[in-house]
């Protein structure tokens, strides 16, 4: 069975950042960065229900206004997440837009804004209804370096320096469910939207000797059903494992301080997603403009013990030199592993 998530990059290597992580057998996604949006359908817009922001660069965040048109008038509700000043960021977009008619719809739409800082996370919640209006009350809890949690995932996040703070982001899987086909098979069970069910009973833990009820569909109108005890049925099909890992980083300056906050970060990951704005030939222009070199960036990734690397965010003036970038991040990766 494929992973429970598919990251994926949204643009080519030389446009707007962003990851789309969808959800296997369900209809949400995660964003990783809001930049141009326009490569993604309306429907896997409409599954979005967490956004993660590095930075308001705009590059990263204009994409904002498009993801708003399309939840405008329907009930929805999502959690943005950004660093120091993001509600200033927020309130700007709302501010730029006349709100007098949402008061009509029928439809609920609420976002929930979280400002990360070093030492708490803020929450306000703007309601579509009342105009964004953000509710007067502020809540707060203690940065712990995980920014979001539920029971089959959480975000972690670390503050970096791009002149201006900047979040890398690390998805984790709490753990890995894998289904065994063949088990399926013997016991006369079809793939379906019942698995994610099976996998949130085992994030929760639930009691082993409950029971566990799999429906589905045939040719569209029978629904079948099977009854099981929940921790039988996970000795036949389920292997579990440790989760799975991503990392995400783009738009950082190749500090030692960066580096190492990176490398705590994204330690172990299975992937990672990391910006080579700049060949190491021009390393002098990465440090003014406070980016990542490839080089560096293969360096960051063997030093983790990343399984695998996927470069973007390069330097328009390289365009046609794409090879170029995997070539001196893989020679670094390789380099620095040997001579460990």
């Amino acid at each position: 069975m494929r992973p429970a998530f598919q990251p994926r990059l949204i643009n080519n290597p030389f446009s707007d950042p962003g990851l789309f992580i969808p959800f296997r057998f369900e209809k949400r996604a995660i964003l990783f960065d809001l930049g141009d949006l326009h490569s993604l359908s309306s429907r896997d817009i409409l599954k979005v229900t967490h956004v993660f922001v590095t930075h308001t660069h705009m590059d990263h965040f204009i994409g904002f206004d498009l993801l708003l048109r399309h939840f405008l008038g329907r009930h929805k509700t999502l959690h943005i997440f950004g660093p120091e000043g993001f509600f200033a960021n927020i309130e700007g977009r709302f501010a730029s837009y006349t709100w007098n008619l949402v008061g009509e719809y029928e439809d609920e739409l609420l976002i929930h804004a979280h400002e990360v800082h070093p030492d708490q996370i803020l929450q306000k919640t703007y309601v579509c209804r009342e105009q964004f209006r953000a509710k007067p009350l502020v809540t707060r809890r203690p940065n712990s370096g995980t920014i979001w949690s539920e029971p089959s995932f959480h975000i972690n996040a670390a503050l970096l320096d791009h002149r201006t703070p900047c979040l890398g982001l690390c998805l984790v899987e709490n753990l890995h469910v894998n289904i065994i086909k063949e088990a399926l098979d013997e016991i006369g069970l079809p793939v379906g939207p019942w698995i994610n069910k099976f996998k949130q009973a085992i994030y929760e833990k639930r009691d082993p000797s409950s029971e566990f009820r799999v429906t589905w569909e045939e040719q569209g109108v029978l629904v079948k059903e099977k009854t099981f005890r929940l921790g039988d049925l996970i000795s036949r099909i389920a292997k579990i494992s440790p989760g799975k890992k991503t990392g995400y980083i783009t738009d950082v300056i190749g500090t030692e301080e960066n580096q190492e906050r990176i490398i705590s970060l994204v330690q172990g990951s299975d992937a990672l997603f990391i910006e080579a704005a700049f060949l190491d030939k021009d390393k002098d222009i990465a440090r003014k403009k406070f980016h990542l070199t490839a080089k560096e960036a293969g360096v960051i990734a063997a030093k983790a013990g990343v399984k695998y690397l996927k470069l973007f965010h390069f330097s328009p003036r390289y365009m046609g030199e794409e090879e170029g970038f995997e070539k001196e991040a893989l020679k670094a990766y390789e380099q620095y592993t040997n001579y460990v």
